[in-house]
């Protein structure tokens, strides 16, 4: 018996060291749990600083559209780096330009190819030159055009699947078979030659594009494979990039039309137009309104029979009764000016009690007399 109770004994602070671990173990997931509300709590009033940003925040901030994979899209940090870019949608009368190449060059293409070609346009945006060249898919043609008028140059790219397309047709390829892509050799003459004529069918219909706006002409100047060799503008500039999309039944591939902000900087007043001769600021009523009260304005007219020219010291010594003799006679030519511009010239008279100047002759006109007399 008294080894019996001797165990017990012993037992007994062991159950109460076990039930105060278990209650210690209670109490802190207790407070664990009292924490966690806390935060929640804290979290949802006023803690939004300390909240973690999820990847469609942070993509919506950046200013890019996982969904889509557009990178361009004008929010967040990315608009603040492309806020430098001119959009073209400042020339409203560009877009009108490249509708109507793309009409010209759908029926230029059909009579050069005698196949059904459709030509559309995909998109018109602003990006910087250099970042355009980096973004080159090669192997492609670049070709290197001079605006006359416009005393600058332009990029025409045509990527390789339309050289071989329109290698395979002009040539006489089947329909309804792929044109074929050979990988890792340069173009051959054929092949340039070929694709030079193309654009020049391109440059052609974009001077009539052009022409009901302001007449440019395009002319070819070089043929590049390396986009190092056709910069045309610095990096930096900024620069419209018109793409364009040429289609025949199977085939058919994209041109890239880039044309410098500086190109188009000497008709930039055209292009703002929102409509084909629209005229800023000017009101054909208000304009008939100001002619007509010009036409009703009282003006000063001076009838001079001559001048005498004389010094300052002569002037301050004039006195009363002194006569100053001129060379002129009553028959002498007499100038009119209006605010010291001559005008008229006539010969003196008298109406009744009244002297008169009968005009005679124009000035103005008398002066290109003489001018064409010495021609």
């Amino acid at each position: 018996m008294e080894d019996a109770d001797d165990k017990a004994s012993e037992q007994k602070p062991v159950l109460s060291t076990e039930s105060k671990v278990a209650e210690t173990a209670a109490a802190g997931d207790a407070a664990a749990t009292e924490m966690d509300s806390m935060l929640s709590d804290k979290a949802e009033g006023g803690g939004a600083s300390e909240r973690v940003l999820n990847q469609d925040e942070i993509d919506n901030l950046l200013g890019f559209d996982a969904s889509s994979g557009d990178t361009q899209e004008r929010s967040g940090i990315q608009a603040i780096i492309n806020s430098a870019l001119v959009s073209y949608e400042r020339l409203p009368l560009l877009e009108i330009v490249f509708d109507r190449l793309v009409r010209l060059m759908t029926t230029s293409l059909r009579n050069f190819t005698s196949d059904n070609v459709e030509v559309s346009l995909d998109n018109i945006s602003s990006i910087r030159f250099g970042d355009y060249l980096n973004s080159i898919p090669l192997p492609a043609i670049l070709a290197v055009f001079r605006a006359e008028e416009l005393d600058n140059y332009g990029l025409l790219t045509v990527e390789s699947n339309l050289i071989y397309s329109i290698v395979d047709v002009l040539l006489g390829g089947r329909r309804g078979t792929a044109a074929m892509r050979i990988e890792g050799r340069p173009y051959t003459t054929i092949e340039r030659s070929l694709v030079q004529r193309m654009i020049e069918v391109v440059l052609g219909d974009m001077k009539s594009a052009f022409e009901p706006l302001s007449p440019v002409t395009f002319n070819l100047d070089r043929l590049e494979i390396n986009p190092r060799f056709a910069a045309i503008a610095r990096p930096a500039n900024a620069a419209v990039l018109v793409k364009l999309r040429v289609d025949m039944e199977d085939r058919g591939g994209r041109i890239e039309l880039l044309l410098p902000y500086a190109t188009l900087e000497p008709i930039r007043e055209l292009l703002l137009q929102m409509f084909m001769g629209e005229k800023f600021g000017r009101d054909s009523i208000w304009e008939g309104h100001l002619a007509t009260e010009l036409w009703r304005t009282n003006v000063d007219i001076e009838a001079v029979l001559d001048e005498l020219p004389m010094t300052l010291n002569q002037v301050m010594n004039f006195e009363v009764g002194q006569t100053l003799l001129l060379n002129a006679t009553p028959n002498s030519p007499i100038e009119m000016r209006c605010g010291g511009v001559a005008l008229l010239t006539g010969r003196m008279g008298r109406v009744g009690h009244q002297v008169a100047v009968r005009v005679e002759s124009n000035v103005q006109q008398k002066n290109l007399l003489q001018i064409e007399g010495q021609k």
